[in-house]
């Protein structure tokens, strides 16, 4: 059990193999449709740590799938490239990881084994893999072997298990520690949960006590202050920030101030809101080649950065239809910036909620731990959400 003192000793601090310290010791959640250059830029502009991109397949890597191409480009600036990876096969999953090594497509490769969605999971991958423990294992170490030659660090993403009956992530930790992981993530949620209920910090701090290797936890971290929380009570090595950063980016300077040990926070006022909405809708375009797309893209973060905000039906609508930066400023315009930031919203779930419901899996999936065929045309040929 990691002691008090332990725990204060090393909070905030996290390593990443031959990368080094990571400064605070945050990550950024992949999140389809989300993650990509323009978006992790923001994030960046107001913290330092691990800013994740799109979740992608290798298949559609290994084919050079030119969605896929463009989801693992980074600014020129963007360091360390930390790029995520979905894969079913070890031998398509070690030809991923060889072309990104030989093409120095990315610093550091994250394995991800918590995606829930029925997509994803009815193919055995994401959450359901780590049920396939022989699998599992041969993915991880196929990646760590391929990337190894280039010093490129690989870690693994996952979540408690598929429901309650099914709890993978003790022995699933120990597999990926003994494959070369150089962190293991746990997202204190089954597939089952999806992103219902509360995340189970509990299953994080056993699994801290588990492993030798960084331990990150994941799940209800809203506020700066649920990080430094989630740290104290599971004596984990860092956090990762997925929904509790929609439309809110400057989270990430929250969290920088947190860790080094600073009580204050960020409550932007609506202008504030609106200048940033700005940015992120300019880069979207940058990044895009043109300003309709990067507009439309960027409509659905409308809803997130006014969350709790006293804006207008009328107002709303019309910033979540605009196809260009004068329509956003014309309805910017009709707002009062120096409307205060609702400080109801703070410590309340932002993003996607659903309810919890069984999950999809290949037929036979749960008969054989040990059965390590891989299930039939679970390799994706195309990445995003």
């Amino acid at each position: 059990m990691t002691s008090p003192d332990k725990q204060n000793l090393t909070l905030g601090s996290l390593t990443l193999g031959s990368l080094g310290s990571i400064a605070p010791p945050v990550v950024l959640a992949p999140m389809a449709g989300i993650t990509n250059v323009a978006f992790r830029q923001l994030c960046r502009e107001h913290g330092a740590g691990i800013y994740v991109c799109e979740m992608v397949m290798t298949r559609a890597l290994v084919e050079r799938n030119e969605k896929t191409l463009r989801m693992v480009t980074f600014a020129g600036d963007e360091k360390p490239r930390s790029l995520q990876l979905y894969g079913v096969d070890p031998v398509t999953v070690r030809k991923a990881v060889e072309m990104i090594a030989a093409e120095d497509l990315a610093d550091h490769v994250d394995m991800n084994f918590g995606c829930p969605v029925p997509r994803v999971t009815r193919k055995g991958g994401g959450a359901a893999l780590p049920y396939k423990r022989r699998l599992f294992g041969q993915i991880v170490e196929a990646a760590v072997q391929a990337a190894a030659p280039a010093g490129i660090p690989v870690t693994v993403k996952m979540r408690i298990g598929i429901d309650d009956e099914h709890h993978t992530f003790l022995e699933a930790g120990r597999i990926a520690q003994d494959a070369g992981a150089a962190w293991v993530a746990l997202h204190g949620r089954t597939a089952a949960q999806r992103y219902s209920g509360e995340a189970d910090w509990t299953a994080i701090k056993a699994l801290k006590d588990e492993l030798e290797v960084p331990v990150l936890g994941n799940g209800d971290i809203w506020e700066a202050d649920d990080a430094l929380r989630m740290m104290s009570q599971t004596g984990a090595d860092g956090v990762v920030v997925g929904r509790g950063c929609l439309g809110r980016p400057w989270l990430f300077a929250d969290l920088a101030a947190a860790f080094e040990g600073h009580s204050e926070r960020k409550l932007s006022d609506l202008g504030e809101v609106m200048a940033t909405m700005r940015r992120h809708a300019e880069l979207l375009a940058s990044w895009l080649g043109s300003e309709r797309e990067g507009v439309v893209d960027f409509r659905k973060h409308v809803a997130w950065y006014l969350k709790g905000f006293p804006v207008g039906g009328d107002v709303r609508r019309g910033l979540a239809m605009s196809s260009s930066l004068a329509e956003l400023d014309g309805f910017f315009a009709q707002l009062d910036p120096a409307t205060p930031f609702p400080t109801d919203t703070l410590g309340k779930p932002r993003g996607r909620t659903n309810s919890p419901g069984k999950v999809t899996l290949p037929y036979g999936w749960l008969d054989d731990r040990d059965d390590d065929t891989v299930p039939a045309g679970a390799e994706m040929e195309d990445s995003g959400g």
